[in-house]
């Protein structure tokens, strides 16, 4: 008995210092919000001070210190978010998580972006305040990776430290760039449905821009299935671990529309969700300069910001800034292709990707004068007849640092404007307002025109000339609106109008949240924070209540059963809201699901009806072709001795709605609240794996919103249980220039993306509530709230 009592008494112990010993170390690894720090090439001391969300205040005698100890607390609380960000473009993934990674490094490593990086670095003046302060940015990122702790990720991973350099900015600018893009995703699909059933089945996706007809008013100052590209773009940006940027809501409210006579600027981008999240928040404060703003985490200058004297956000253009050229081989030499002036040799890259645990795979990748060969990047594409990628982000100049530079130092509007036309792609608007009462949008890109009838939603030809781009556009014939007569600027992703004549070509999504938002500030001249707060918050969608009209004109209510009935009374009810406790939206978008499905899938077939329901086209179609009784998609094509019509497919789609509900659900219509099936969860790429997704993940939530509402949560059409949350946004701002000192903003998750630090995710019951945190300006208040980290200069 004695030595079982020795036994259990030693076991208790190693347990006990087991569990300290794991205690001890996660207090090590959390990042240091107190205390000092010797920091190198700093002039003088500068302190941090960093508020109870764990956002830090930069407080320095010059901007390089500021940026120096920007660098380093970011580095601390994202290295690990860094450490992806910047492997995604050169196609180094697989060096962390094997050859799982392979497709996404293939791709990504032949478009192109790391030899533009290349190309942009070397034309940068060195002398310039925005290269002198991106590199002590990279100095402060650096020393922490030299002095600070290593994140538990790199550990799990078995992956080492890198110094980051300038030309990991770039790659991560790119990446962001191309994930604005929307041509790849798109293109191949329309065309092959071209190919296989010809262009009257194309004229109820709207590819005329005929379904845009809520515009952004400009106010200006005087036989090949290519339907693989699609799929497997598609499928590499949501596999990503690092997701795609995807819509976005902003408006901008003149003095003579607010209750209190100066600007709010509201801002949400639309984003895939992920752990950590896209943005973090730092505020920075020299003699000279103050700026609070969200990063990109491995780049220097924020994408959305805000000073006392103006602010600036932006959303998605949707300009369509790729084209996809189908190239033409010399019949007789593998290594060369067709041009308007004869046979050109292919530009061969050389790409060596190396795979953790096995050995590198070497790419050849062929390049013609329109692009990379996509052939040789994506598995499954006959290498017979290859496809260009034609990327505007690669083609012109690159001068996005400098872009994001101004826009983050501007003086005035015309200074900022100035950096807005330094960005050839993405596309994106702009967002203004400042604290002279301005209120301002402009779309960036640099915009271009092909010959009259070249339509670029289809893969076009690459070897006769005719499809080329012939005139790219001065800045001047962008859309914008600067202080227009409806005293307020907006965006969420709709279609700009036309400009002498012309509109522009993309990849709009549908008018939903426009409408929405135009409802809304049209009859208001009130508004303050509290009211935008409410409105960035909207869960209202105009278009579902349309759309159901269809479906009540359509069923036989004699052949409806008990719960059919219910639903359609509840349906009918139904203001289109999409709160926690509703009904409706849980049977509306099961029926829409049921209705693609039985609409498109007998023409596209299982897999490429799934690339379909990912698209924009699929957004955009779905209330204009309903209202279509004599669309030739009703009919099922695989029915051949009956022609189904509109009534039919919408009725059976309700049907199998229901059906499919009650065995999910249960029985009881009131029971089907949305809560029950719309769920967000966070996903940490670790948390994949089952054993670390408690401790990485964030979630899962019940949340409101749903697609194409002003909260825009959304997600997949699918006949699962749950709606699984991909994306929504990002942040919500609203900056009112009355009480600049107290603005809002909120993130989904929290400031830090270390699992051990209480701001890993302190923000998200406010996020999912609608509520907001303070963007704080006032140093007063900030010292009172905070925890103070002091940088001191390192002496040898």
């Amino acid at each position: 008995m004695k030595i079982l009592k020795k036994v259990l008494v030693v076991l208790i112990s190693l347990t006990v210092i087991v569990i300290l010993a794991l205690i001890g170390y996660g207090f090590y690894l959390k990042p240091q919000y107190e205390g000092k720090v010797k920091l190198k090439n700093i002039q003088k001391t500068t302190t941090v001070y960093f508020d109870e969300f764990g956002v830090p205040h930069i407080y320095a005698n010059n901007s390089k210190d500021a940026m120096e100890a920007l660098g380093y607390v970011h580095a601390q609380d994202r290295l690990w978010q860094m450490e992806l960000m910047r492997r995604i473009a050169p196609g180094r993934l697989s060096e962390i998580f094997g050859s799982v990674a392979l497709k996404n490094d293939k791709f990504f490593a032949g478009i192109g972006i790391e030899e533009a990086s290349a190309k942009a670095i070397a034309a940068l003046d060195k002398n310039s305040p925005s290269y002198q302060l991106t590199m002590a940015y990279l100095d402060g990122i650096n020393q922490y990776i030299d002095e600070g702790k290593t994140p538990i990720e790199f550990s799990l991973v078995g992956v080492n430290k890198e110094k980051f350099t300038l030309k990991d900015v770039y790659n991560i600018f790119g990446y962001m760039s191309f994930s604005f893009a929307m041509a790849q995703k798109s293109d191949p699909l329309l065309t092959d449905i071209r190919n296989k059933y010809g262009m009257e089945y194309l004229k109820d996706f709207g590819i005329d821009g005929s379904f845009n007809t809520t515009r952004i008013k400009n106010a200006k100052e005087k036989p090949q299935e290519y339907i693989t590209i699609a799929k497997s773009i598609a499928s590499l940006l949501d596999q990503s671990p690092i997701p795609p940027f995807v819509g976005s809501n902003s408006w901008v409210i003149a003095p003579k529309k607010t209750k209190n006579g100066k600007v709010i600027f509201a801002n949400d981008p639309h984003i895939g969700f992920s752990q950590p999240g896209t943005w973090y928040e730092a505020h920075l404060v020299t003699p000279d300069f103050e700026l609070y703003g969200c990063y990109l985490a491995g780049t220097p200058y924020p994408l959305l910001g805000h000073n006392r004297e103006y602010a600036y956000g932006l959303t998605m253009f949707e300009n369509d800034d790729i084209d996809l050229y189908q190239e033409e081989n010399n019949p007789t030499d593998a290594n060369a292709y067709k041009t308007p002036n004869g046979f050109s040799r292919y530009e061969i890259r050389k790409k060596t990707i190396k795979i953790k645990d096995t050995v590198a795979v070497v790419l050849n990748v062929k390049v013609t004068r329109h692009g990379p060969i996509m052939n040789d990047l994506i598995d499954g594409l006959n290498k017979k007849t290859p496809v260009a990628m034609c990327w505007i982000y690669t083609q012109q100049p690159i001068q996005i640092l400098d872009a994001v530079y101004r826009l983050s130092h501007a003086k005035n509007r015309t200074d900022f404007q100035k950096g807005v036309a330094l960005i050839a792609a993405p596309g994106l608007n702009i967002m203004y307002g400042d604290a002279k009462g301005n209120v301002a949008w402009w779309a960036t890109g640099k915009l271009y025109k092909h010959n009259m009838g070249v339509n670029t939603n289809f893969i076009l030809d690459g070897a006769s000339g005719k499809d080329d781009i012939t005139e790219y556009l001065d800045f001047s014939k962008n859309p914008s609106a600067v202080n227009p007569n409806w005293n307020y600027v907006y965006s969420a992703n709709n279609q700009p109008e036309p400009i002498d004549g012309f509109l522009y070509p993309g990849y709009y999504l549908p008018e939903d949240r426009a409408k929405r938002i135009t409802q809304l500030l049209d009859p208001k001249s009130n508004w303050d924070k509290e009211s935008v707060s409410k409105m960035i918050f909207d869960n209202t969608s105009l278009a579902a209540p349309q759309v159901l009209s269809n479906l009540f004109s359509s069923v036989d209510y004699n052949t409806l059963s008990k719960n059919e009935k219910e639903a359609i009374t509840i349906l009918k009810s139904w203001q289109g809201s999409n709160n926690l406790h509703d009904v409706a939206p849980t049977i509306y978008n099961k029926w829409i699901y049921f209705y693609l499905k039985n609409t498109f899938e007998d023409e596209l077939g299982e897999t490429d009806f799934k690339q379909f329901l990912g698209t924009h086209i699929m957004k955009q179609i779905v209330a204009k072709q309903m209202a279509n009784e004599n669309s030739l998609w009703w009919d099922n094509i695989t029915s051949k001795s009956v022609k189904e019509t509109r009534s039919q497919i919408l009725s059976q789609s309700f049907k199998e709605a229901i059906v499919s509900l009650e065995k999910q659900l249960g029985n009881s219509v009131p029971a089907w609240t949305w809560n029950k099936v719309h769920i967000l969860e966070h996903q940490h790429p670790l948390g994949k794996v089952a054993a670390l997704r408690r401790i990485f993940n964030v979630g899962p939530f019940e949340v409101p919103g749903s697609n194409e509402v002003i909260n825009n949560q959304f997600f997949d059409y699918t006949d699962e249980a749950n709606y699984v949350v991909k994306g929504g946004p990002s942040t919500r701002r609203i900056i009112d220039f009355s009480d600049i000192e107290n603005s809002w903003s909120i993130l989904p998750t929290g400031q830090s993306g270390n699992p051990l630090s209480s701001h890993y995710s302190d923000q998200a019951e406010l996020y999912n509530t609608g509520k907001f945190r303070k963007m704080k300006l006032n140093k007063d208040e900030i010292v009172r709230t905070s925890t103070k980290l002091v940088f001191v200069p390192y002496k040898n």
